[in-house]
């Protein structure tokens, strides 16, 4: 199965404060905030929803096609992508721009404070499916760019080709018409349980009615594992087996590798939504997004331990 995804490209810069930020924010001057947090260093880290989703991807022997704008400091993470066998063909570099960054600073009670700049990610990417094919391709629209959401979307449903919604980060840019047409024709939504909730507010439905407008959907529930519910019947997964937990951050960009790696080689839902609980917990043991790693044979043996045989 050819699998395209949708979804950003970025660098997450990371920093710790070795403070509290409200010993520094004072409430009774916040109309005219003026504060600088002295941190501890800087780590840069590769992320963005379409790198993460494609780099567990790629662990687990899948080559995708990334749809998305990469600014002119592309060459440190091609290089990494290269190293990892993630094709970088489908992704369309914007010389004028950097690539969207996120910088995170956190502070010693894990409160944080993030300035997001989307540089390239402003610009939609022209990435043609026209190669693609409605029996043997998937696509995932993850949070991007929203002119690149709708119009994939748009094309697959003329195209016959199998699409899944993954809104995630991008919620407070929709409204209620774009919201329903996107999941409208689907094969699948795929959200946390808070993001379904903003999901049911936007459009004024209840789950059910959304039902109606998608096949499925999935709803991540953190260490209390997933659901998947169909317009028949619910059925819960549990999540796999974590030895420590360091950093939530990719979980859920790599349930979606795991996700579609099942779907990819044939396993129903419920056994693809495993293989996507398993590919979460090594996210989660690590510090970062793409900091895991694994072959193939030790994924299976970790499965086993959890689900059975694979």
């Amino acid at each position: 199965m050819d699998i395209y995804i949708s979804g950003s490209m970025a660098y997450d810069r990371i920093m710790d404060f070795p403070g509290y930020f409200k010993d520094y924010i004072l409430p009774d001057k916040i109309h005219m905030l003026n504060v600088c947090f002295n941190v501890n260093g800087l780590q840069e880290k590769f992320g963005g929803t379409a790198g993460n989703i494609a780099y567990s991807l790629s662990l687990l022997g899948e080559r995708s096609t990334i749809i998305a704008t990469i600014g002119k400091d592309y060459a440190a993470y091609f290089e990494w992508m290269n190293r990892n066998s993630i094709p970088t063909d489908g992704i369309e570099i914007v010389q004028d721009e950097f690539t969207a960054g996120a910088y995170i600073t956190t502070d010693r009670s894990d409160n944080q404070i993030t300035g997001f700049n989307p540089g390239a990610m402003k610009r939609p990417t022209g990435y043609d499916l026209g190669n693609a094919s409605s029996g043997s391709s998937i696509v995932l629209i993850a949070p991007g760019n929203l002119e690149d959401m709708t119009g994939y979307a748009s094309k697959c449903r003329k195209l016959g080709i199998p699409y899944i919604c993954d809104p995630g980060q991008s919620l407070t840019l929709w409204n209620r018409d774009l919201m329903k047409e996107w999941i409208n024709g689907s094969m699948m939504l795929i959200t946390n349980d808070y993001e379904l909730e903003v999901i049911m507010d936007i459009t004024g439905l209840e789950k059910n009615e959304l039902l109606g407008m998608t096949e499925m959907i999935i709803t991540t529930l953190g260490e209390r594992g997933s659901l998947i519910s169909t317009r028949e019947k619910d059925i819960s997964v549990p999540s796999a087996k974590v030895s420590a937990i360091m950093d939530p951050t990719g979980a859920g960009d790599a349930y979606r590798a795991g996700l579609l790696k099942g779907l990819s080689i044939g396993r129903d839902i419920e056994a693809s939504a495993r293989i996507g609980a398993v590919a979460a917990a090594y996210a989660v043991e690590k510090y970062g997004t793409q900091e895991h790693s694994y072959s193939f044979a030790e994924f299976s043996a970790r499965y086993e331990k959890d689900f059975g045989q694979l």
